[in-house]
């Protein structure tokens, strides 16, 4: 998949799942903002009850999407026969969006009404989704192969390259910029804090300032802008290269603590879902079959 095409694919599933957060706040919000006394009188309660035609259908597409988002991607990872069938990040990101797409239509199955055994279900899915997030944004630090494998530390520090070797053979600047690119690439870390979060922030900062620094010599220069934006490009992704190498171990060590919390509430949700299900099969609910 080209890169225009993976931006459309993800444009898609985003408006998707934002079309239909607003489309079911726009037809349901006069009957979610009644008490739970009084909504037995509103008009649409037939419909988005939770039992209701629309209602009941949600918790049942909902349910479906989360179990096909879980399934899917965990036997496209377990199984390398299925490798040809795309890279590893796509089936994450259709991962993320059924299981984004599928608590939203599940959250108006219950017309924000949590109770019993359900209740459980339902935070566990909050606590499922949350986790989700936050292993996603640690999952992208971790540099991985274009087929999804985690990168070793010694494969990382083998895609950096010298980049001062290649501008100063390729691009014509001034003694004195040259120095200040060469000195903004080679710049160690120091360590600024005994709290990792506190160090990555000031790295950050840091990293902003040396850009900052960097830019600025640059336009001393007589370089064409997409000189220009070459060199700049080569010191970012440098820079980049040195902040993951420089996190690795951290991320690598999170996402496994992740993975202690993130699978326990994703297998609470399950069983009690498919009780849930069980139960409302039990007593007759059968939705438009």
């Amino acid at each position: 998949m080209s890169k225009i095409a993976h931006r459309i694919f993800i444009s898609i599933l985003v408006v998707i799942v934002i079309v239909t957060l607003i489309t079911l706040l726009y037809k349901g919000i006069s009957y979610y903002k009644v008490g739970i006394e009084e909504r037995f009188y509103h008009p649409d309660h037939s419909l988005l009850k939770p039992s209701g035609i629309l209602g009941h259908g949600m918790g049942i597409i909902g349910s479906l999407f989360m179990i096909i988002g879980v399934s899917i991607y965990m036997v496209r990872k377990r199984y390398r026969l299925l490798s040809r069938l795309g890279l590893l990040k796509y089936w994450l990101e259709f991962h993320i969006f059924l299981c984004t797409l599928g608590p939203i239509l599940i959250l108006f199955h219950t017309a924000f009404k949590f109770g019993g055994l359900v209740a459980i279900s339902f935070w566990s899915m909050v606590a499922v989704f949350l986790s989700g997030v936050i292993g996603r944004f640690i999952y992208i630090q971790i540099p991985r192969s274009i087929e999804g494998r985690e990168l070793s530390l010694n494969e990382v520090r083998e895609m950096k390259s010298d980049v001062a070797d290649i501008v100063k053979k390729s691009y014509n600047l001034d003694e004195e910029s040259y120095s200040i690119l060469a000195d903004s690439i080679k710049k160690k870390v120091e360590l600024y804090h005994k709290y990792a979060i506190v160090r990555y922030i000031r790295k950050y900062f840091d990293d902003r300032k040396t850009i900052k620094t960097v830019k600025a010599s640059l336009k001393k220069n007589n370089l064409k802008k997409d000189e220009y934006k070459k060199i700049l490009a080569l010191v970012k992704n440098d820079i980049k290269l040195n902040r993951r190498i420089e996190r690795l171990d951290t991320m690598q060590n999170l996402f496994k603590y992740w993975h202690v919390v993130h699978s326990p509430f994703a297998l609470v949700m399950l069983i009690i879902m498919i009780i849930h299900v069980a139960v409302t099969i039990a007593f007759g609910y059968r939705w438009i079959f």
